[in-house]
């Protein structure tokens, strides 16, 4: 029995043997084929039924604050709200300022007292920072609303208006996958986030999720980074993980605008031709990065997309629509094959087709 019992053990090792690389290929393919789904022009999608834009928002005004304005990804959004607004004839105002809440609640009160109707924080202007504002500026009869904020399955924070989201989880994943596919399965990365930008955990849960699924022999390593230290803190953090790990393969800067700190660390290491950088946003310095040869992949958004669905969301809360939650901003994967298509140098509204401007023209019924 017991020499029948070692010759089973024997097989069921064997059997073992043999799956596991088959397991390992299986997380691959299935890391390329996500990756594939996202390569292509993406379709525009609406997140409400038609209205008139113009009309219902006369004489309104909308106040934005930026997480920061020293960030290029967030900066840009703003500035195309601007422009959005001023084509549809009404007042849109960005709140300048540095990433410090002690700025974003100067903003709310300027915003409280200048007739504004509605407070849109952008981008990792946290209400959790100041939820005692937030109920005071809405006492006063605005909405306040975060926009691309939180992820499609994270609650409205602070118990503000409308969460105006972002399928962050699924770039999260896609970041990821990448790295698994063009790897093989052996990642080795540093994985640079911000913890204090909500945003972060719906992109991290998507990020964990496709390692532990598609490849959970991978290795990663997370650290944080707060937003008002990147320019400080990053470049030095990547440069000691480089030191230390020989065997580190990808960097993943979770935003892109964190790529001008890492870069520098690879190029000075002289590790450019064995670590990468996979990253996600879409802002057109990073995604001339790539250009270069810089940066491997951005997982891109349109900026001014993301404009026309912020500003969209935002009207339709003020004219009494119903409340969008999925802002039905399309991803798309940029690489070398692709990069062309985006313009050189990149601009922020290139490389996704222009079916959104016509699209956001028919729903918010502009007439030709």
């Amino acid at each position: 029995m017991k020499r029948i019992a070692s010759i089973t053990g024997v097989a069921s090792a064997l059997v073992l043997a043999a799956l596991l690389p088959a397991a390992a290929q299986e997380g691959v393919d299935k890391a390329k084929a996500n990756i594939a789904a996202y390569a292509g022009i993406p379709d525009f999608v609406p997140a409400g039924e038609p209205f008139d834009a113009k009309a219902c928002m006369a004489g309104k005004k909308i106040f934005t604050i930026p997480a920061s304005s020293a960030i290029p990804f967030i900066k840009t959004i703003s500035d195309h709200k601007s422009k959005i607004a001023g084509q549809l004839g009404f007042e849109h105002m960005e709140w300048e300022n540095q990433g410090n809440p002690t700025q974003w609640i100067q903003g709310m009160d300027y915003a409280a007292n200048n007739g504004f109707n509605l407070v849109s924080l952008l981008a990792g202007a946290d209400p959790r920072f100041f939820e005692p504002q937030v109920m005071q500026t809405q006492a006063k009869g605005l909405k306040v609303v975060t926009s691309h904020l939180t992820g499609l399955e994270q609650d409205a924070p602070a118990g503000v208006d409308a969460a105006v989201a972002i399928d962050y989880r699924k770039a999260g994943e896609l970041m990821a996958d990448w790295t698994i596919a063009k790897t093989g399965g052996k990642t080795n990365a540093l994985v640079v986030v911000s913890n204090e930008a909500l945003s972060t955990d719906s992109i991290v849960g998507g990020l964990k999720e496709a390692f532990d699924t598609r490849c959970p022999d991978c290795k990663y390593e997370i650290v944080n980074v707060p937003i008002t230290d990147w320019a400080t803190k990053i470049q030095p953090t990547v440069a000691g993980a480089l030191q230390a790990n020989a065997d580190l393969n990808y960097v993943i800067p979770i935003y892109d605008s964190m790529s001008s700190f890492v870069t520098p660390a690879i190029a000075i290491a002289d590790r450019g031709d064995k670590v990468k950088v996979a990253t996600f946003n879409g802002t057109p310095f990073a995604l001339d990065l790539i250009r270069t040869g810089d940066v491997e992949m951005d997982i891109g958004e349109n900026l001014d997309w993301i404009a026309h669905a912020m500003l969209d969301a935002e009207m339709r809360l003020l004219c009494g629509k119903e409340t969008i939650r999925d802002s039905k901003v399309p991803l798309r994967i940029f690489d070398a094959g692709n990069i062309a298509e985006t313009g050189d140098p990149a601009d922020a509204a290139k490389g996704y087709g222009d079916a959104y401007v016509e699209g956001y023209r028919k729903l918010w019924q502009i007439a030709e």
